[in-house]
């Protein structure tokens, strides 16, 4: 399989839920001290409606995991960043805003 990628950083292995696809773009647009983010599994879940929402939960070796919910599916981030915990939250809540 070949990994596509986006202007670099967004690598796409899997499929992106469209609002998360914008939100990861306007991320990785505004925030270079994130290196890249690799999205993975979609799986269908019911409170998932409305505008983007992401939660950061665990720590990993090179970044952090986050979950992103929208268009009634959640799906996962594996963003690489020297960013703490708070600093990347507060960058996803813009990003999300934008």
């Amino acid at each position: 399989m070949r990994l596509r990628k986006h202007e670099g950083k967004l690598k796409v292995e899997h499929s992106i839920l469209d609002g998360v696809r914008r939100m990861l773009e306007q991320l990785l647009e505004s925030n270079p001290a994130i290196r890249s983010v690799i999205p993975g599994v979609i799986k269908p879940v019911r409170d998932a409606r409305g505008p983007v929402k992401v939660r950061v939960t665990v720590r990993t070796a090179n970044g952090w995991k986050a979950i992103a919910l929208s268009d009634g599916a959640r799906q996962e981030l594996f963003i690489s960043t020297a960013l703490d915990k708070e600093a990347l939250e507060e960058a996803l809540k813009k990003a999300a805003a934008s």
